[in-house]
């Protein structure tokens, strides 16, 4: 079984929920705590020995290029300062070993059309995708999860899990067929559908591990009313020729491409760490108790 080496990571999009911040500072730059959120997506795809990362972006983006570059002058200062440990934070060791690409998005075409502009980097490899909006925590990693099916069966495999039917109409719904072990056929797929048209209330989360012929697909599906080409449109013709499996995502996932999922993940990451959770909760404490007396 070919190993997963190469990660595709879409970043083009404008964010405009986040207007103003988005303006100048990508979306995938604001930071959870004291680490910008496309970083969680990179680390995950490190822990899984990924060597290539293809970032599908805009020049508008340049500071996540620059955000994954060796900065020489910082570590020179915080090294001659005697500051190691910072200096490692600012250009860590795990960055320096991967490959990092640049393409540049010129029209927002959907993520079927910006995954296929990875072709050229992935050829006929089985690839990860991530995107940097879903922030997932758990023992094990989602891609780790995908990438022990993609080794145990050689199928393309997507990450999903269990929603509310109130919000269905925002997803990528799959239609689950036979389970086998920790994951299921599908047996089709459909991209934001109606509560009444979807087939179940399991939505496509935001890692996949899909085998290369997904882009024989892509370059045959057509854009939708939006002018966007789907990743699931494809995905769903890739089932008349050949397997897809999915599982769902053990763990915690937060939506950070809403204010509330943000904001959600602060919190959650907050009450990880070591220096904060006391504070935080102490903080979360007296607003309950401040609430609890107004009422």
């Amino acid at each position: 079984m070919n190993k997963i080496k190469k990660a595709v990571l879409p970043v083009a999009g404008l964010g405009t929920r986040f207007l103003p911040a988005s303006k100048a500072t990508p979306k995938e730059m604001l930071p959870i705590i004291d680490k910008p959120l496309v970083q969680y997506a990179v680390e995950e795809a490190i822990e899984i020995g990924i060597e290539e990362i293809i970032f599908i972006t805009s020049p508008s983006k340049y500071s996540i290029k620059k955000h994954f570059d060796f900065n020489q002058e910082i570590d020179n200062k915080l090294r001659n300062s005697g500051k190691q440990k910072l200096a490692e934070l600012a250009n860590p060791n795990i960055f320096h070993e991967i490959d990092f690409k640049y393409i540049n998005q010129d029209e927002q075409k959907g993520l079927g059309h910006a995954v296929l502009l990875a072709k050229e980097y992935i050829q006929d490899e089985p690839f990860a995708v991530l995107l940097p909006d879903d922030l997932f925590f758990s023992e094990i990693s989602c891609l780790s999860q995908l990438s022990s099916i993609y080794r145990d069966t050689g199928n393309s495999v997507i990450a999903v899990n269990k929603i509310d039917p109130d919000n269905i109409h925002k997803y990528g719904v799959i239609d689950p067929g036979k389970i086998e072990g920790s994951c299921m056929e599908i047996n089709n797929i459909i991209e934001k559908p109606s509560r009444e048209e979807a087939p179940s209330d399991i939505a496509v989360c935001g890692r996949y591990i899909l085998k290369s012929t997904i882009f024989e697909f892509l370059e045959k599906t057509h854009a939708d009313g939006s002018d966007e080409i789907q990743l699931t449109d494809a995905i769903k013709s890739m089932l008349s020729k050949e397997k897809v499996l999915a599982t769902i995502y053990e763990g915690e996932k937060f939506d950070c491409g809403s204010k509330k999922g943000f904001v959600e993940a602060t919190i959650a990451i907050s009450l990880r760490d070591n220096d904060l959770k006391n504070d935080i909760k102490s903080y979360i404490h007296n607003i309950n108790e401040a609430n609890s007396k107004d009422n």
